[in-house]
């Protein structure tokens, strides 16, 4: 294990040209990019504690399929699934984590996750309906300084690509009520983005794993490309 590396994330260039200039993207709005500059592979966070980290598996292909079609993003279909004492983790500018149980991170992980975070990295956790009180217990020992703030509506991450008016939209019932959208920052950079009482990556899945009508399913795939956008331009 290589223990704390340098990471920068690399930013597609056509991703950011596609950013700067959008209005509403169709399926061939963005031009692909010129070069060979290395593709991104969104990753999957195994954590320990007992949890499903692993649920959901066709969400991100799903989404990585969309990045390509959508966006031209050069973007693996397969996703990463490293640990996060593994060396690959630095390999991945962008990390997804869910599930319904139990979250736990060893002291070594959390100051790991914590360093590749402030160097670059991003993180979007999602509950799968069962994640939300291990995961803000376990974040906040990642960053004890910092608390889980609610996005207002007008941020960024939800009209940098497709209009989100009400923040993240409503996939799965759940608890009832409005979803929620958390972030953390350091040094005025989104770090964790944490979704609540919505279930975005069972709206990402397959459409006959959960059955979501297509608009439910869409609004799903949008909100998830929104935030990997942001992800990779921040």
């Amino acid at each position: 294990m290589r223990p704390f590396p340098l990471f920068r994330p690399a930013i597609p260039v056509a991703l950011v040209l596609v950013l700067g200039g959008v209005g509403s993207l169709g399926p061939a709005a963005a031009a692909p990019s010129d070069g060979p500059g290395p593709a991104v592979r969104l990753a999957r966070l195994h954590y320990g504690g007992g949890g499903d980290w692993y649920a959901n598996p066709t969400s991100l292909p799903n989404l990585a399929k969309a990045l390509r079609e959508r966006l031209r993003m050069d973007v693996e279909i397969e996703e990463g699934r490293p640990g996060v004492l593994d060396d690959d983790l630095f390999d991945h500018p962008f990390i997804h984590m869910t599930g319904h149980g139990n979250v736990r991170f060893t002291s070594e992980e959390a100051e790991r996750l914590r360093w590749y975070l402030v160097h670059g990295g991003f993180l979007f956790a999602d509950d799968n309906y069962g994640m939300d009180e291990s995961f803000r217990r376990e974040i906040r020992r990642v960053f004890p300084d910092a608390e889980l703030t609610e996005l207002p509506f007008d941020h960024e991450i939800f009209h940098n690509v497709y209009e989100f008016a009400q923040g993240a939209p409503k996939i799965h019932e759940h608890h009832g009520g409005p979803p929620k959208s958390f972030a953390i920052f350091h040094e005025g950079r989104m770090v964790v983005f944490y979704t609540y009482n919505t279930d975005i990556g069972d709206g990402l899945e397959d459409p006959d794993v959960h059955e979501d009508p297509p608009a439910v399913r869409e609004q799903a795939l949008r909100m998830a490309i929104n935030v990997v956008a942001y992800a990779l331009t921040h």
